[in-house]
């Protein structure tokens, strides 16, 4: 039986002399290949998963999407700016998960320092377009009696001022990019 090592060198061996086989005469691109209609319908789809118009955009966005000079998207299932501002505006507490296409985010229990209370929020970025009604912050507190944690309601203003938040901080991203 043969031990790991061995095995590894065979199949690095093997990859290396399979990707020098097969060395076309390939010709240098001019401008006019550029220009062809051809090559023009693949540069369009190009940045794209799987291709035309309903492809899943990667890495930057469509040519000619207007949607994303006004909603920042960038392949993101909701708003680019939403997002990476409830990120920032959220980011002093743990992260637990963070879902770019379905616009979620859920952080873990924080806890202020020297505190008998613990927080933790739930982001939804609501849409592809930057609005006011864009994000949704649901928060949930704890307070620790004894030695157990028992739920108790978060501040209503609490929750509208981490939206305010993340608007004003979209706000500035947004600014920030148009400049």
């Amino acid at each position: 039986m043969m031990s790991r090592l061995p095995k590894f060198l065979l199949l690095t061996t093997l990859v290396a002399v399979l990707s020098a086989c097969g060395g076309e005469n390939v010709q240098p691109n001019t401008q006019d290949d550029y220009n062809r209609p051809e090559r023009q319908s693949t540069m369009d789809r190009q940045g794209t998963l799987f291709g035309g118009d309903d492809g899943l955009v990667i890495f930057g966005t469509r040519r000619g999407d207007s949607s994303d000079a006004d909603g920042g998207n960038t392949g993101l299932g909701v708003n680019a700016y939403l997002w990476r501002a409830s990120l920032d505006t959220l980011s002093f507490m743990p992260l637990v998960s963070a879902d770019p296409f379905g616009g979620v985010i859920i952080t873990d229990w924080y806890t202020p320092q020297g505190g008998n209370e613990r927080f933790k929020a739930t982001a939804y970025v609501l849409g592809r377009q930057l609005r006011a009604d864009g994000v949704r912050i649901s928060l949930f507190r704890q307070e620790r009696r004894g030695n157990t944690w028992v739920d108790v309601p978060a501040s209503p203003n609490t929750q509208a001022e981490l939206e305010d938040k993340v608007l004003a901080r979209a706000r500035e991203l947004r600014t920030m990019s148009t400049r």
